[in-house]
């Protein structure tokens, strides 16, 4: 069986595919930009310090340096799978080099639906951060009635979502400069943050090793409660790999892209890291209630802090990251479901493959996309819970997806069958043989552990407020189930049948190694259960 090869500058030409998008277009720093604003360290530590402390009280600051040791691993894997393949859909077509076509298919179906779950929460999240900056964003009640918070939380996020539709869909180029520019805000309030509230500090570092009792007279004592706060860290850093799905639209791709995830992960945690600190260095009152709820939080911190109108400022900031954190969620759920749909393995994948003439963007991909973002606030529009439910599903899925990467490449490498030998065109990134064991060992049992506890049912995390029913507590274990059977169910029963690049798409048979007479694409040497019935049939005519 060959082995791809990488021909041209992307080695888009060895997956049959002909360039459909816009051709360098993203250049380092907007690589780098994209990662960054997906993790969106404002969006995240803003939008559930609230959660964090009120479960894991000052301690939980540790969640955020162990999330980071493990998702750090998983960052070094991509890096070394994008310094080869920065392909659109990266973790899509990064397992189709490591696994079956099953495996593939369902490690892009669960990215896409949680990247869309995910787009409706990071919308959500301006409800815990517009009303605090003027009391008018409040549209629905006064914030006191039982679904005044939860109703005026999907208004704002469905404003939210159609205005990254629009700029989605108009092409790439403005998405990348909106999101530079958004980005550049957000490092430096970040930083002048940091630097105002430890000038307001009231006591010292040891802080983060106060635990408040909590957990006390429980099972599993503080480390059950640190579990579940870890949550609020782990919402944080994901979505690093939107730099590889970007690689057909980027600069000198296979040397941007690896480095791009790296420096996003690692200035992420620092700066993050830095606010979270500060933070508890500054607050007037650990014991406060407020510091612990939705509409309290570390935006409480800041305006009683830095006084009104400056601490208003840092929050008009927040709401700057949470709009670009939202366009790249946006931006990286439409390179999926267009990279999926290229390769005829989605529903109407004729519709969702096609890309505009002049702009250079799947237009139907990206419309589709903010409808199917909007459906699920709309059906939960009365449970004031779906804040911190859709949260964990996104993260579940997430995980997940990521684990049919990472799993696959750490049985590979237990074949002797990764790293892959140098065919002379050189990659952007290497991890090597024995290094690069011992971090995707680690990123496989890390995320398999997180997983697990991200989905275990507990009350705090799928069920914190009325009505406390038994399917709100075990929400997320039906919903991601429901997910993954669904998937595994339509590409076997139907998807599959019909599978292959589609005509529009398929690069010419001239100088294409992944596009000669039958246009099929063959995995990389050893790939893992690759049997016949998951092989990519000819080009769709």
């Amino acid at each position: 069986m060959s082995q791809l090869k990488d021909h041209d500058t992307s080695g888009l030409s060895d997956f049959g595919y002909k360039q459909s998008l816009s051709t360098g277009s993203i250049g380092k720093f907007a690589s780098f930009a994209a990662g960054v604003s997906y993790i969106s360290i404002l969006t995240s530590v803003f939008q559930l310090f609230y959660f964090g402390y009120g479960t894991g009280g000052p301690a939980y600051w540790w969640t955020w340096v162990g999330v980071f040791v493990g998702q750090l691993m998983v960052a070094l894997v991509f890096a070394e799978l994008a310094g080869r393949y920065p392909v659109a859909g990266a973790v899509y077509n990064w397992a189709k080099q490591l696994a079956s076509k099953t495996t593939s298919w369902m490690a892009g179906w669960l990215m896409l639906i949680a990247s869309i779950v995910t787009i409706g929460a990071v919308a959500l999240s301006l409800q815990i951060t517009m009303p605090q900056i003027w009391q008018g964003f409040q549209m629905v009640g006064d914030g006191t009635g039982p679904y005044d918070f939860a109703v005026n939380g999907v208004l704002l996020a469905t404003i939210l979502i159609a205005f990254t539709t629009l700029v989605n869909a108009f092409g790439v180029k403005l998405t990348a400069a909106i999101n530079s520019i958004g980005v550049f805000v957000e490092l430096f309030a970040a930083v002048f943050l940091v630097l105002a509230l430890a000038w307001h500090a009231v006591r010292g570092p040891e802080v983060v090793f106060n635990t408040q009792g909590l957990g006390q007279g429980q099972p599993l004592g503080y480390f059950g409660v640190f579990l579940i706060a870890a949550m609020a860290s782990g919402y944080a850093m994901y979505g690093f790999d939107t730099a590889g799905s970007l690689g057909e639209e980027t600069k000198n791709p296979k040397k941007t892209a690896p480095r791009a995830i790296i420096r996003a992960v690692t200035a992420s945690f620092v700066l993050g890291g830095a606010v979270l600190l500060a933070a508890l260095l500054a607050a007037p009152n650990l014991s406060d209630p407020k510091l612990g709820e939705a509409d309290g939080g570390l935006q409480y911190i800041v305006l009683s802090v830095l006084g009104g109108p400056f601490g208003k400022a840092f929050l008009v900031c927040v709401v700057v990251a949470i709009t670009v954190c939202a366009l790249a969620v946006h931006a990286a759920a439409i390179r999926m479901m267009f990279a999926m749909a290229r390769d005829n393995n989605l529903p109407f994948s004729r519709q969702l493959a096609k890309v505009h003439p002049v702009r250079k963007t799947p237009t139907t991909a990206a419309i589709t996309t903010g409808v199917l973002a909007i459906i699920p606030l709309l059906i939960n529009i009365g449970q004031p819970a779906i804040f911190t439910i859709l949260s964990s599903i996104g993260i579940v899925l997430i995980y997940l997806a990521y684990l049919l990467v990472t799993a696959p490449m750490l049985r590979n490498r237990f074949l002797k069958k990764w790293p892959l030998p140098d065919d002379g065109a050189g990659t952007g990134f290497s991890l090597g043989k024995k290094r690069g064991f011992i971090v995707n060992l680690t990123a496989v049992v890390w995320g398999a552990a997180m997983t697990v506890n991200l989905i275990w049912p507990r009350p705090e995390i799928y069920n914190s407020v009325p009505p406390f029913e038994w399917y709100f507590l075990w929400g997320g274990v039906m919903f991601v189930g429901f997910v993954v059977l669904v998937g595994l169910l339509l590409y076997r029963l139907r998807i599959r049948h019909h599978t292959g690049v589609l005509e529009e798409h398929s690069a010419p048979a001239q100088g294409s190694a992944g596009a000669d007479e039958d246009h099929e694409l063959e995995p990389v040497q050893g790939s893992a259960d690759a049997d016949e019935d998951d092989q990519l049939e000819p080009a769709m005519i």
